[in-house]
């Protein structure tokens, strides 16, 4: 079964445009359409990660100015500023001035190298990009002007008729490099795109007593954008009770397409097969998460309520880890126990398409020298290492009700672990984090579970996690993502720490 995004994320706008000394133009024929040529390439191939938006060649200050509110007009997220040749940098200082979008400067000659014997003029100009980076480095600077510079390659698949240089570099490691940079900054453009544009729903309460995970919600929205809906269980009992036995036989099916059903655990008398019952509970209420999503237009959620023992609502929370775990198949990622701040750690993986799965520290191998990291609530199956294992729960531990449970495990291959925490100055920060999921053993306690091997003994790492103060939470991406999460850092102007 095919779980496609309930709400898909927003595509990045990205602005880009060529800078070029206008005095060139009459004296170099065939300069100006060369580079605009350039560009035109820039802009064809960015477009597979997001919506590119080129105002074409700026050559002198007062067009600096004009695309400076033509990219105002785009609401663009990030801006590339084409280095194509020789430029004063006070043709690209007012773009930037009148465009408060992050800039990154695309320093990428076109050839590896040039033809030195029959070199003119004109052909070493269009291959001088990197010529004005360092003055507009300086005049960006004493603006107080962020911007990150990506060095390269080009990257083209031929050798225009015009050049006397072979320029087909796409396959030079110079050029990969490059366009991987590129695609990073496009695809972590889209992340504050998106959180702008996102509502958290806030469901019960945050567990009693983990201080860690207390955040002001005023805070969550000044520093991401994303607007909290405060819910309550009535919310969701209200969706409940109008569940036809149409909706739950639909909710089965995707039950049985995602989930391998257990039977019961060898080693722990609480994880037993689940019952036809309860599996038809989870469904109904699983339906009713989907309907209350829908209805309350929420991009992710997070939740946590205990009930009064025997109550109707701790009845309904107990069927929440299934329901949870298909909508964050659906790219509305659940995070337990009221924990806000891993909620937004699981929407920028999965806004990367990198999953991001809700996990803490649970036990260390020092054999192996694994860390395990997982939890007893929703999973991503985008990193699933084969189908996730539903299990029956005679109890929570340290929660009140019974029901079912995931059991499953990252796929095996490098992993990420990102970790939303505030700091005491009340700024939220990034931890990032990267090391290799193995297939070493896991418990049969319907928990996910994954060991990670991380590139410094366990003891180490944990320390140096432990001090920058985490949350005790956060969430598994796969690959290696701290690049992508750095630059999320930067575009949402978080900081962050890479352990």
């Amino acid at each position: 079964m095919n779980f496609q995004p309930i709400k898909p994320a927003k595509k990045a706008r990205i602005g880009i445009y060529t800078i070029g000394l206008r005095a060139y133009w009459s004296q170099f024929p065939g300069l100006k359409e060369r580079i605009e040529s350039y560009g035109k390439f820039l802009e064809s191939k960015m477009s597979a990660y997001g919506e590119i938006y080129n105002y074409g060649l700026v050559d002198t200050e007062g067009e600096a100015r004009k695309a400076g509110y033509w990219f105002n007009e785009k609401n663009v997220d990030l801006i590339f500023c084409h280095s194509a040749t020789y430029s004063t940098s006070s043709a690209v200082l007012p773009v930037h001035q009148i465009c408060k979008a992050p800039a990154v400067i695309l320093n990428l000659q076109p050839t590896a190298k040039i033809n030195y014997q029959h070199t003119t003029t004109g052909e070493w100009l269009a291959h001088c990009g990197a010529c004005p980076v360092p003055e507009i480095s300086n005049a960006f600077n004493r603006a107080k002007i962020p911007f990150r510079v990506v060095n390269g390659l080009l990257g083209l698949e031929k050798t225009p008729e015009i050049s006397l240089a072979d320029e087909k570099t796409s396959g030079r490691k110079e050029a990969v490099r490059a366009w991987k940079e590129i695609e990073e900054w496009i695809r972590a453009a889209a992340v504050p795109r998106t959180l702008r544009e996102s509502r958290f729903g806030f469901l019960g309460n945050t567990y009693n007593g983990m201080l860690d995970m207390y955040s002001d919600f005023t805070m969550i929205q000044a520093q991401t954008g994303l607007h909290v809906e405060i819910m309550e269980m009535g919310d969701l009992d209200m969706l409940f009770k109008d569940v036809t036995k149409a909706d739950i036989d639909r909710k089965l099916e995707e039950v049985h397409a995602m989930f391998e059903i257990s039977g019961d655990s060898q080693s722990d008398p609480i994880a037993r097969k689940p019952t036809q019952e309860q599996l038809e509970w989870s469904c109904k209420v699983a339906a009713a998460q989907e309907k209350m999503v829908k209805e309350f237009d929420l991009d992710a959620l997070t939740y946590y309520y205990h009930g009064s023992p025997g109550s109707h609502f701790e009845q309904l929370q107990s069927g929440f880890i299934v329901g949870h775990s298909l909508l964050t198949a659906k790219s509305i990622p659940c995070s337990g126990e009221g924990d806000l701040k891993t909620a937004v750690a699981m929407k920028i993986a999965d806004i990367l398409g990198a999953g991001g799965s809700f996990s803490e520290v649970m036990t260390v191998d020092y054999d192996a020298e694994t860390i395990l990291l997982g939890h007893d609530g929703p999973f991503h199956i985008a990193i699933s290492e084969g189908k996730p294992i539903l299990r029956g729960m005679g109890l929570y531990h340290g929660k009140q009700g019974t029901g079912v449970s995931v059991e499953a495990q990252v796929q095996t291959g490098p992993v990420t672990i990102l970790n939303v925490t505030q700091t005491g100055d009340g700024n939220l920060k990034l931890i990032i984090g990267e090391g290799e999921a193995t297939d070493g053993e896991i418990m049969q306690v319907g928990n996910t579970q994954t060991p990670v091997k991380f590139r410094k003994h366990p003891d180490e790492f944990m320390e140096q996690w432990f001090l920058e103060a985490p949350t005790h939470h956060c969430a598994m991406s796969i690959g290696n993502n701290a690049r992508i999460f750095q630059k999320v850092g930067e575009l949402l102007g978080i900081k962050y720490v890479t352990l």
